[in-house]
């Protein structure tokens, strides 16, 4: 469904949550510095007001989404990704070229922009700089007390606050677990529940474990609640074949998991959290796997993994 436009305001109440687009095929990297190229930044319409972007292997491993939402007053950029240089990793010139096309379709003066974060780990943060002389623009700092002053909280992190862009409301509530300033972003127009790197199909990192089972609890109490379309994090590091994680590093993932979850799959994740709760170490299932505490012996494994795949990988290069 368009959105409806009312003199110069748009509708994003009417016939919300919205069906959008999520048949995409996300680029996931080259089999070899040899092979073509690849888009710095593959940017995606859920809808006309509405993109996900996704850095590229060949820039990062870590290949981070972002989100972009647009609403009367302003936009949000959810997280700026993992890398600093903005020629190896266009993102300013990237998003003011979005922004550009969406107000010479809607007209408006004083347009803004906002930039915060899912969580503050460095492969979310790392453009920010890229944004710091742009007007009309707010960059969040990547500390939880900097989100919670931000947007408003009292009660951390058990509160849900609203944040409008402008008849566009978002809902947001404290993420803790696996990052101290972690949040979760619901978007009423699109249905959308951005959870960063608290859930998504990968290598789910919980330091506080008992933060993490609560933040879990808060968002299934909240999916229920609510009409949620898809679950959105910020990574896939799962292939498709069940409990098959890529290694740590890997730059070239052709069989991933598509990145949406689903209500239930929110359940499976927190039932397994809680099954585990007391149980310290890795905990592997078809489409995630669970990070109890420092794993050490786990972490070990892992980055013997990534070494050896990128082993291989510079051989294809010289070789291949």
């Amino acid at each position: 469904m368009d959105t409806q436009q009312h003199g110069t305001e748009l509708d994003y109440v009417t016939g919300a949550p919205v069906v959008g687009d999520l048949a995409v095929r996300w680029q996931h990297g080259l089999r070899s510095p040899k092979s073509g190229g690849e888009a710095l930044i593959q940017v995606h319409a859920y809808d006309e007001h509405t993109y996900l972007l996704r850095q590229s292997k060949t820039v990062s491993f870590e290949a981070p989404f972002l989100f972009l939402l647009f609403g009367n007053e302003r936009a949000l950029l959810l997280d700026t990704g993992a890398t600093a240089d903005p020629e190896r990793f266009p993102l300013r010139a990237t998003v003011d070229g979005l922004i550009d096309r969406w107000l010479a379709e809607h007209p408006r003066e004083g347009y803004e922009l906002v930039i915060a974060h899912t969580h503050g780990h460095g492969d979310h943060v790392a453009a920010d700089g890229q944004f710091a002389d742009r007007p009309r623009t707010t960059v969040v700092a990547r500390e939880a007390e900097a989100a919670q002053e931000f947007f408003g909280f009292t009660d951390w992190p058990g509160q849900t606050v609203g944040f409008d862009l402008g008849g566009r409301v978002l809902d947001v509530f404290g993420s803790p677990g696996h990052h101290q300033a972690a949040i979760t972003c619901y978007d009423r127009w699109t249905g959308l529940l951005l959870t960063g790197d608290t859930v998504y199909p990968g290598r789910l990192y919980a330091a506080d474990f008992p933060a993490f089972v609560a933040t879990l609890d808060r968002m299934v109490e909240f999916a229920e609640a609510h009409p949620v379309s898809h679950v959105l994090g910020c990574h896939v590091e799962m292939s498709d074949r069940p409990g098959k994680d890529y290694p740590i590093g890997a730059s070239y993932q052709p069989r991933e998991l598509p990145l949406e979850l689903t209500v239930d799959q929110l359940r499976e994740v927190r039932a397994a959290a809680r099954a585990v709760a007391d149980r310290p170490g890795v905990h592997r299932y078809d489409f995630f796997v669970l990070y109890n505490g420092k794993c050490t012996a786990g972490q070990l494994r892992l980055l013997a993994r990534g070494l050896t795949h990128k082993a291989a990988y510079a051989v294809r290069g010289l070789f291949g």
